[in-house]
């Protein structure tokens, strides 16, 4: 595992965090988590993505596992992306980080404030 290259972003449950191609958007309320999307830069078809939990710096558990991600074009701009719906409310101050494949050594983090 990889440890978190950004320094997390406060979230209230809703933020992003972008590492090099790789960035994550939390939506929710308070503690609530409603949605995740990671994206990657360009498309990159059979790529995949997951998005783990992590306290302290310790990973503590895979929120969502390896799902494919889906490439996508807005104007010019080309991507690749994955969502997952959580409703669920997570501890204060967890962090939630998107791991893709191929790229290890990117792994933004959202942390969960009140």
């Amino acid at each position: 595992m990889a440890a978190c290259a950004l320094t997390p972003s406060p979230a209230q449950a809703s933020d992003d965090a972008q590492d090099g191609p790789v960035s994550i958007g939390v939506i929710g309320d308070g503690l609530q988590v409603r949605e995740v999307r990671v994206l990657l830069d360009g498309w990159k078809p059979g790529v995949r993505a997951r998005i783990t939990e992590w306290r302290g710096g310790e990973y503590v558990r895979t929120i969502r596992g390896w799902k494919a991600m889906t490439s996508r074009q807005q104007s010019r701009y080309k991507y690749e992306i994955a969502t997952w719906t959580i409703n669920k409310n997570l501890r204060h101050r967890s962090r939630i980080c998107a791991e893709v494949t191929g790229h290890a050594e990117r792994m933004p983090c959202v942390t969960i404030e009140r």
